[in-house]
């Protein structure tokens, strides 16, 4: 990219945005490949921020190690454009505090090139000034919030997860065309994750139809309080925005309460595999259980994606245990690389940003995905679940929406396969 000259430039497009607002002719000025932080001729050096402890670590710990999986598959099969990628993981415990130390690290000790899938919407939060400020791209963050979406105010951050109030939106139009008439109750984390997805239930429902609101706290195990509201409310209908450690914990509450509810779980709380792994014997509990995804299930061995996600673990996972916390982190693994491979072999922060921001990637969600100079959310839709016979199964239609008013609708597309060798050559 031509270098600027001056600060007051007029600019048009959110990737040159982002270079703007950090000012002009520093030393990391990325008008040319060599001054690229985390890039060299054989290397590019990636890092992120992920609970591998703490209360979120229930599932989300295996993310990070199945991306890293993905990325030794694609080293070894030539990296992307001749260079090898190096993925610094860091552990935040899902605290805030935490998170703001190992991001500086990554950003200021490691100079990565990029975070990627930084998890958590109250630990994400906290950074995107200083990601920005420094001018490293923020891509594929692991949280639905409307947070990401901020073209003109964060120009380096893209999402990932649909938009919580997409997600709530189309919950909700389950509950409003297969559930009619129940009282519906509603438990959300008390951040941006539990009321984006509040937002997008009272859309589609309206707000006298939720009868009882709830929100928890990580630091805080017990939700009995939470559960007998909703018991003495007479909710019929559960809507949850948890975590997975929280959606185990309400289950297991409920039953011990004697309360029976149908449950409709977040993509972000509802993986089934981690749920009965953290519930034990009581794992029945969650039979009916309707979820939501925008990701091929684990267990879907005739899908192609699947099939290559499943070769990737035994060579370089240690053939983990397989589940969609291992499907979703090698998801956004593909997705980078597919955004690396677009930006062109002279790599910078510019040429990548430019790249996310052109759109047209494809890759193994059900749904699109939404990149563009001015729409910085990732996937558009879900498909939903349920858990029968101990498995978690698609029925219905994918739906996409918005986090506006627009209808909930059928996403019908057809699915694209993988490539032979697994390795994306860009958009």
């Amino acid at each position: 990219m031509r270098r600027l000259t001056r600060c007051g430039l007029a600019i048009a497009t959110s990737m040159s945005l982002f270079v703007a607002a950090t000012g002009c002719g520093d030393g990391d000025s990325d008008s040319g490949r060599a001054s690229t932080p985390g890039v060299t001729d054989t290397e590019i050096v990636v890092g992120t921020h992920m609970p591998l402890t703490g209360p979120a670590a229930a599932g989300y710990s295996k993310i990070a190690p199945a991306t890293k999986a993905y990325f030794d598959h694609v080293n070894a099969n030539g990296g992307v454009h001749g260079r090898k990628i190096t993925y610094k993981v860091m552990d935040d415990g899902y605290n805030p505090a935490n998170t703001q130390q190992v991001v500086r690290q990554l950003v200021l000790q490691d100079r990565v090139f990029a975070v990627l899938n930084g998890l958590g919407t109250p630990t994400h939060t906290g950074v995107l000034d200083f990601l920005r400020s420094n001018r490293v791209p923020d891509l594929f963050v692991a949280s639905g919030s409307r947070s990401w979406d901020q073209p003109d105010k964060y120009p380096g951050t893209f999402g990932f997860n649909p938009d919580y109030t997409v997600e709530g939106k189309i919950l909700a139009h389950h509950v409003k065309t297969e559930l009619p008439g129940r009282k519906v109750c509603f438990l959300g984390q008390d951040d941006d994750f539990g009321r984006d997805s509040l937002v997008g239930v009272e859309k589609v429902l309206g707000a006298e139809a939720v009868v009882s609101r709830q929100t928890y706290v990580t630091s805080n195990p017990n939700v009995a309080p939470q559960i007998g509201a909703f018991k003495a409310a007479g909710c019929q209908v559960v809507i949850l925005a948890t975590v997975p450690g929280f959606t185990a914990l309400t289950v297991g509450t409920a039953k011990r309460l004697g309360f029976a509810p149908q449950w409709l779980v977040s993509n972000v709380g509802g993986d089934h595999p981690t749920l009965a792994q953290q519930l034990g014997a009581a794992a029945p509990l969650l039979e009916g259980m309707i979820g939501a995804n925008y990701l091929p299930m684990q267990h879907d061995a005739a899908n192609p994606w699947i099939q290559l996600f499943t070769r990737v673990n035994k060579e370089y996972n240690g053939d983990a245990p397989f589940d969609g916390n291992t499907v979703y982190g090698m998801a956004v693994g593909y997705l980078f690389v597919q955004a690396l491979a677009a930006a062109g072999r002279d790599l910078t922060r510019d040429a990548l940003l430019a790249a996310v921001g052109r759109g047209g990637f494809e890759g193994p969600g059900l749904a699109p995905l939404r990149f563009s100079d001015t729409d910085h959310s990732g996937y558009g839709g879900l498909r939903l679940n349920r858990v029968s016979g101990g498995t978690q199964s698609y029925f219905g239609p994918t739906y996409e929406t918005d986090e506006g008013d627009g209808p909930v609708r059928e996403y019908t597309a057809p699915p694209v396969t993988p490539p032979a060798d697994g390795v994306p050559t860009g958009s």
